[in-house]
């Protein structure tokens, strides 16, 4: 498959792997509202951010949106220096990709918006990192309604880029749309039918079937059959069901072409398009004022409206799944998120995460009504933990922090091995797991109980027959062994030293 070309791509495409694993710290003082809440709000270069939420998060993310920098050559406000040139551009975005796509579900998807200035560059890169098969559409925002005189083309829209982790299995989970109030009052009664509002449904469909030819007798006697070029949507039996239900129509005379009610409170979906309108989905001048009422004067210049990420949440996620945005900005994703009742992550590296998204949220958790607020029924509760970035789990001499709790090592030691998440967090136990039949050891920091600088981390035959029982192959992490190797083998036992046997898995 091609690919883009540009300086430095050797080292951007092994950037990521290179990233240190580092510890999330918990600042109390900026957390806010239920203490236990699932929501993260982390401050921090969004690429170190990211490698820490591996170990927990791997593969569990079901919708991530980003709104990078466009790289327009001139600077947004105080807020971001978009000033970048291309090559830094794609230098920055490259590995960040990566770990973002490691963090998606297999029927996750990620969205993100973009501009003429980096958009086709983008388009290549994301092929390469998600696989073109993956790429879902690119959705054309209209972020402007009013048009700019003082330019050759006034631009009028965005770039959405939509990619899956599998197109296959996100296609499967993929939610329509409901209906808009414009797209509901197609539905009328002129009969006063007790089930409520339905429109005509015509029951013709193109194409010539010989079954689907039948005569259908209207009312006042009259015979219809398809057009020409056309036959029937359904079988006889099944226009028959549909006449017994009460379902036929042929217009007001009576006699017109067969059609079918379809009722508005049995109306499915409607499945999302390419295009957005501004009447659908937000527009900047809408955000800007958004932020406004937020911020004050110290707003954003390219917010992005609340409206729009709740369209990309309604076709994305359900209730209780997990939204990462790794550009957070002023924290509009995680506002959306909040308000229609999904787990959120917002990383953010400049001050704003203390200025603007801490204070959103907190309005946010008490209950603020701008926004969707009134349209999702948005009356406050939830919370969310407050983290900054800490010390790497590893040193520069691939020595294990001290600061380092058997938790922390425990799932970057179960991620490493297993590619997944770690399940719970709470379990102090040796045994990390079992996945695929083989079980997971981690002899570290006195998890058996003894205390002695040594104690429990070595491998003994006493200490073997304390840990919990496995009926297959077990990998034991600890650091020392005093069994052979020749029976280890017999007792299908793998035994990898801390730290040198998982600094670099």
């Amino acid at each position: 498959m091609p690919w883009l070309e540009w300086l430095d791509r050797h080292q951007d495409v092994a950037q990521a792997a290179q990233v240190p694993y580092r510890l999330l710290e918990p600042i109390q003082k900026h957390s806010y509202g239920e203490p236990d809440s699932p929501n993260m709000l982390i401050k921090g270069d969004n690429l170190d951010a990211l490698k820490s939420l591996l170990p927990y998060y791997g593969g569990q993310v079901k919708c991530i949106f980003i709104d990078p920098p466009y790289n327009t050559r001139s600077a947004i406000s105080d807020h971001y220096d978009d000033n970048i040139e291309h090559s830094q551009w794609l230098s920055m975005m490259y590995p960040r990709l990566q770990l973002l796509k490691r963090l998606l579900a297999e029927d996750g998807s990620i969205w993100i918006t973009l501009d003429d200035n980096e958009a086709h560059y983008f388009k290549v890169m994301a092929d390469e990192v998600f696989g073109r098969k993956n790429f879902i559409a690119t959705i054309c925002w209209e972020s402007r309604y009013s048009r700019s005189n003082d330019t050759s083309l006034s631009l009028s829209h965005n770039f959405i880029f939509v990619y899956a982790k599998s197109a296959e299995k996100w296609k499967s989970v993929r939610n329509k749309l409901p209906r808009s109030p414009a797209q509901a009052a197609q539905y009328k009664n002129p009969d006063n039918d007790p089930r409520g509002a339905w429109r005509a449904i015509p029951f013709d469909a193109p194409g010539v079937r010989a079954n689907l030819e039948y005569p259908i007798t209207t009312p006042t006697g009259k015979i219809r059959k398809p057009p020409p070029g056309r036959h029937w949507a359904r079988t006889e039996d099944q226009w028959l069901q549909l006449v017994e239900a009460g379902l036929a129509y042929f217009g007001k005379s009576g006699d017109g072409a067969p059609s079918f009610k379809q009722f508005l409170n049995e109306a499915p979906g409607i499945v999302p398009n390419t295009w957005w309108e501004h009447e659908d989905a937000g527009h900047t001048d809408e955000a800007q004022k958004e932020g406004q009422l937020l911020f004050g004067s110290n707003t954003f210049e390219t917010p992005k409206p609340e409206r729009l990420i709740e369209r990309i949440l309604l076709i994305a996620t359900n209730p209780g799944d997990l939204v990462l945005d790794s550009f957070l900005g002023s924290g509009t994703t995680a506002a959306v998120a909040h308000k229609m009742g999904r787990r959120w992550i917002g990383i953010e590296m400049g001050d704003h995460a203390d200025t603007h998204c801490v204070p959103r949220m907190k309005k946010v958790v008490d209950g603020e009504q701008g926004g969707i607020s009134k349209d999702v029924g948005w009356e406050g509760g939830g919370g969310f933990r407050y983290y900054k970035l800490g010390a790497p789990v590893f040193d520069d001499q691939g020595q294990i922090n001290p600061e380092i709790s058997f938790e922390h090592l425990a799932a970057h030691v179960w991620f490493a091995e297993t590619g997944t998440a770690r399940a719970s967090r709470a379990m102090k136990s040796p045994l990390l797991g079992v996945h695929e039949g083989v079980a997971y050891y981690l002899l570290y920091n006195g998890i058996l109980g003894d205390k002695r600088p040594d104690g429990g981390n070595v491998l003994t035959w006493k200490l073997l027959s304390e840990l919990p029982d496995h009926d297959g192959p077990c990998v034991v992490y600890g650091e020392a062994s005093r069994i052979n190797e020749e029976r280890m083998r017999q007792h299908k036992i793998v035994f990898r030293q801390t730290p040198y046997d998982i600094k670099a898995r």
